[in-house]
């Protein structure tokens, strides 16, 4: 399963009152596993930036001024979350604005015809019904490290959520103990095939035997009946 997670920053809180995305910042994970993948751009928004908004993120206007706009950059975003499923932290507010981002550029298209959409804020909020389900509470809640988020920033958020995000739905799946490249360039050897010849195979003596039908015949007759013996 290819997942991509994905934030944004805009220059307010409302794309119909013509606010704009100023950052995105996404990162793919595969099977729960995060690769190496990442898309993240700053934007032109041809707007200024509230000074509100500034305050949340420290972007600013001078910053943005000779940065690509959203149609220089719409195609590659598109074809970087195409066919994934997008896990977004209030996935409302984000692809709002991303609609309103493309439909701004008259293509008759929205974020879900491109990919499923599933929002961490609904989850949180299922799992700890009436407390805080703020990333920052998300973070602290799971034990993510977050001493480095000063100001909000789309892909540094995206790295955030894809931690809190694995560690509420039950961690990673593959826990495999595979060596980096690094490690394999450090000399060490990668771990092989499992050799089952080495394997000591330690058989029950008599008594321990005599003692396991001691307690199957004792809980044969307390309930008359013992799984262990059916199937």
């Amino acid at each position: 399963m290819r997942q991509i997670v994905l934030d944004t920053e805009t220059t307010g809180l409302e794309p119909s009152e013509g606010h704009r995305i100023i950052e995105i910042g996404c990162l793919e994970m595969i099977e729960r596993r995060i690769t190496n993948r990442t898309f993240h751009v700053y934007l032109n928004p041809d707007c200024e930036v509230e000074e509100g908004a500034i305050q949340v993120h420290g972007i600013t206007n001078e910053f943005l001024a000779d940065k690509p706009r959203f149609a220089d950059v719409a195609a590659d975003f598109i074809d970087f979350i195409r066919d994934s499923e997008l896990v977004i932290h209030n996935a409302s507010f984000d692809v709002g604005f991303l609609d309103a981002e493309l439909a701004r550029l008259g293509v008759p298209t929205r974020i879900d015809e491109h990919a499923s959409v599933l929002d961490t804020l609904q989850i949180a909020r299922e799992l700890h019904p009436g407390q805080r389900v703020s990333l920052d509470a998300l973070c602290k809640r799971y034990e993510v490290d977050n001493s480095g988020r000063e100001l909000h920033g789309a892909l540094l958020d995206a790295e955030l959520l894809a931690e809190v995000y694995l560690a509420m739905t039950g961690g990673q799946v593959d826990l495999c103990l595979a060596l980096s490249d690094d490690d394999e360039a450090e000399g060490h050897e990668p771990m092989g095939a499992l050799d089952l010849s080495k394997l000591v195979v330690q058989k029950a003596t008599h008594d321990e035997l005599a003692a396991h039908r001691a307690r199957l015949e004792a809980i044969r007759e307390s309930s008359g009946k013992c799984l262990w013996e059916e199937g």
